[in-house]
């Protein structure tokens, strides 16, 4: 069955290419091509173009292809092109000429895209709550291993005394921000766009104020042209979000595969948490962290993969977009797997605390020496030439007497204006 069904056949191969991996895809939409067909279906009652008797009808219809979604039952026949033929189908098949009233003042295209910005609303919405899980634990591990020092880099060279407080800590917060980015998106894409058809309106009076409250959007896509102009741009939009997150993790996960060589020796991973290799009885790679790194790297090249497909159409409908699919939606269920399996190595990390005395980064405490310097009365430069000089004579070397307590320190209070915000953000994914 085809929506677009005129009495005729395609050429099978046709057919296949252009169907693609919509079935296969489109189970993850029935639900929400569900909520949208009982909203417009009540709306058509509200605007007299269906009777009551018909409304429940549909209405108990759809509660029952639900139920079968929800069961893992629901499937699209062979021969059926896509989740919205397949449920006007079931309609049709048990309800008669009532369920061939369903589609009245909409097109496949409003469906289409209804069906994909609740689907991105509410994965939007999962992402933010799995990144406040694995924001919570960063910041509890920056909480644990506050006063624990490692080298700072610049370049990949030795920079500054940091701790592992300040690097949880820091990462927490690249993370808090990229929620608030998905945050944002969600907002952006939150509006309604049922009723403007194939992106030119309908001559049927459709109230589309009652299906956007019905839905919960924060509000009209008010011209059906940049409805439609919306296909493409809403993808972009949450491959933009999922790349800012994959690029934060990538670094993340960069960081402990070096931090975990041998050469550096910050940390390691549990035994459980590596491979081995065939020939070489000591290794235990970190494959989890090079296997996220990879995957996240091939995540920030979504929303030039996006603009590749839209870039250069006309306004209106093409079926071109049908492609964003078949990398988005798998894309959002990788980074989903990614921030969880995140979230629960962080805490099997062990932290090894005495590296930052090895000779090799006697160094690192150039600018504390300095500090030191300034703090007796010294102007900065002056010091900076002195300590520079020893440095090149090869004569430096770190006073033990330094303070230590502030250096690369991150404080409860960070810690807890990091939790606050994050708390704030996620209050408004609730609401």
């Amino acid at each position: 069955m085809k929506l677009w069904d005129k009495g005729y056949s395609i050429d099978q191969d046709i057919e296949d290419f252009t169907v693609g991996k919509d079935r296969e895809l489109d189970l993850q939409l029935a639900t929400y091509d569900i909520i949208g067909s009982k909203a417009h279906a009540d709306m058509l009652t509200h605007i007299g173009m269906i009777s009551n008797t018909e409304n429940q009808a549909l209405q108990k219809e759809l509660d029952n292809i639900q139920e079968s979604v929800s069961q893992g039952e629901f499937e699209i026949a062979e021969g059926v092109e896509d989740v919205h033929s397949q449920i006007e189908m079931l309609l049709t098949l048990k309800l008669g000429d009532v369920g061939k009233k369903i589609h009245l003042g909409r097109s496949r295209n409003d469906q289409v895209l209804l069906d994909l910005r609740l689907f991105f609303r509410d994965a939007l919405k999962s992402i933010a709550e799995d990144l406040g899980g694995l924001v919570a634990t960063l910041l509890n591990a920056a909480d644990a291993h506050a006063s624990i020092l490692i080298p700072g880099y610049t370049h990949m060279q030795i920079g500054m005394v940091s701790s592992w407080g300040l690097w949880f800590g820091g990462f927490a917060e690249g993370l808090i921000d990229d929620l608030s980015y998905a945050i944002a998106t969600r907002d952006i894409i939150n509006r309604n766009p049922l009723g403007t058809a194939a992106g030119y309106g309908s001559s049927i009076p459709v109230d589309r104020n009652m299906t956007t409250k019905a839905m919960e959007f924060n509000g009209l896509c008010v011209n059906p042209i940049n409805a439609q102009l919306g296909r493409g741009k809403t993808e972009l939009q949450v491959a933009q979000t999922v790349a800012t997150i994959a690029l934060t993790i990538n670094k993340l996960a960069m960081d402990l595969c070096l931090f975990s060589n041998e050469n550096y020796g910050f940390l390691s991973l549990p035994i459980e948490y590596t491979t081995g290799s065939s020939i070489m009885p000591h290794k235990k790679n970190p494959d989890v962290f090079e296997l996220i790194r990879a995957k996240t790297n091939l995540l920030t090249t979504l929303p030039t993969q996006i603009l590749s497909m839209i870039t250069n159409l006309t306004s209106g409908y093409h079926r071109d977009f049908q492609l964003q699919k078949e990398i988005l939606m798998p894309a959002i269920m990788e980074l989903k797997r990614i921030i969880t399996l995140v979230h629960h190595c962080v805490p099997q990390l062990i932290i090894h605390p005495t590296q930052i005395h090895d000779e090799k980064y006697r160094y690192v405490w150039s600018v504390e020496v300095v500090n030191e310097l300034v703090r007796s009365g010294m102007p900065f430069r002056d010091a900076y030439q002195k300590v520079g000089l020893e440095i090149e004579a090869g004569s430096f070397e770190p006073s033990t007497e330094l303070n230590h307590t502030h250096i690369g320190s991150i404080g409860n209070l960070s810690l807890d204006l990091m939790r606050d915000r994050m708390r704030s953000l996620l209050s408004k994914v609730e609401t």
